[in-house]
């Protein structure tokens, strides 16, 4: 029986760990933290997810919500710059997800996940490891696979540089779980995914999850630096921040500030703030010896989460390393085979980044403008455009490419 070691408890690296666990291998996973104090823990993340990384849950037999998550069955996107022009109106779509759109508290989730690798019979060890730790645990087994960047682990692989390098995070961020919106039915909108861009100020993105106290709404505000959205570096408590989202959604969103003027934080973890830098990483690192060692999702590849693509990613790139591993065999892990592997994901995985890249870039190509401004005005474009967060490989041969953007935007006279 092959041994693999999986280094990080997250969707992916639990994820890989049941799936590899179900077709027989021995698995040992590394986690920081026990099934009781993931749920017990502050939020980590919004962790939305669009139908085809759902179907991969659902086809490991991992999607353990459908009854209690709820579906978002919309996108809107509202433009707004009350500051600049005060009277000008919102420019604002509405678009339909062609699949299910769903979150789950990822406290909910992977303490749940922990414990089922534990009922199946796999070996979790909770500890925290750094690369000396990552040696002896890749001595012992066939197969390391490191599926967290945290900390040091992220220097044992290499920037690729291919991709752009950024020396600091694009954004600031701050996230609210709450209570107290209202879903009666007469406001159909707050149940959709909804995105309010105030330039210079940043975004703010409204969601509907499901937490560890029932269905809830998320807050996620997406500051640029320097504006009002970038105000959280004393990184207030969760009702004290809420009060303070509030206030931002009174200037700057205040269709939305009257969904929320009640709202309230869901426990006492509810509230995270934060900024990640982008990057991309090669996938192979090496250890004491110069044993290689593979890396998976965070590890290698690291979103803002504006696009809202991490969790849909972290279940593709579980999904396809499983299906490498199975395939392989008894042939032995190597390094030809780690690229291989994390090529083969790749080849799809980096039009998402691409697209976050975009999403995020200022000034953003013009291109991007004149796609944006057809959505508001054609329902056609809103419903591509929308879509495409589901799988970002539909955006390459038109958003993401220069050519192709100004040939469809052409055709709606922008």
């Amino acid at each position: 029986m092959r041994r693999i070691a999986i280094v990080g408890a997250g969707q992916a690296g639990l994820q890989l760990a049941l799936g590899l666990l179900g077709a027989g291998y021995e698995v040992t996973l590394i986690a920081e933290r026990r099934p009781r104090d993931v749920r017990g823990g502050r939020v980590t993340s919004t962790q939305l997810m669009f139908g085809p990384a759902l179907r991969i849950e659902r086809d490991a037999g991992l999607a353990l919500w459908d009854d209690d998550a709820p579906v978002m069955p919309c996108f809107e996107l509202s433009h707004w710059n009350p500051q600049a022009q005060p009277e000008a109106p919102v420019r604002r779509f509405t678009a339909p997800f062609d699949e299910e759109v769903r979150s789950v508290d990822q406290r909910v989730k992977l303490s749940r996940w922990l414990a089922l690798f534990e009922e199946r019979g796999g070996r979790t060890e909770y500890r925290s490891v750094g690369p000396a730790e990552v040696a002896e645990v890749a001595a012992g087994h066939d197969l390391t696979v490191l599926a967290t960047g945290r900390g040091e682990l992220s220097a044992l692989f290499p920037r690729d540089t291919a991709w752009p390098a950024h020396d600091r995070p694009l954004r600031s961020l701050a996230c609210f779980y709450v209570n107290g919106v209202d879903h009666d039915g007469s406001d159909p909108g707050a149940g959709y995914v909804r995105a309010t861009g105030v330039p210079p100020t940043g975004d703010v993105i409204m969601m509907r999850a499901l937490t560890v106290g029932g269905p809830c709404d998320i807050l996620l505000f997406e500051g640029r630096w320097g504006g009002a959205y970038d105000c959280w570096s004393d990184r207030p408590g969760a009702t004290a921040g809420l009060r303070r989202a509030l206030g931002l959604l009174r200037t700057f969103a205040p269709w939305e500030y009257e969904r929320f003027r009640r709202a309230e934080p869901t426990d006492a973890g509810a509230a995270l703030y934060g900024a990640i830098t982008p990057a991309v990483r090669r996938p192979v690192g090496r250890v004491d010896g110069g044993r290689p060692v593979l890396g998976l999702a965070d590890a290698l590849v690291v979103h803002d989460p504006v696009t809202g693509q991490g969790a849909n990613n972290a279940a593709r790139a579980a999904a396809s390393y499983l299906a490498a591993i199975l395939k392989r065999g008894e042939l032995p892990f190597d390094e030809g085979w780690m690229r291989e592997t994390f090529d083969a994901y790749w080849a799809s995985a980096r039009h998402t980044h691409a697209f976050t890249e975009l999403m995020l870039s200022d000034p953003q190509p013009e291109r991007v403008g004149r796609i944006m401004g057809a959505a508001f005005a054609h329902p056609e474009v809103a419903h591509r455009f929308t879509n495409g967060y589901a799988d970002p490989l539909t955006y390459r041969s038109w958003l993401l490419d220069p050519v192709g953007a100004d040939a469809y935007a052409a055709r709606f006279g922008v």
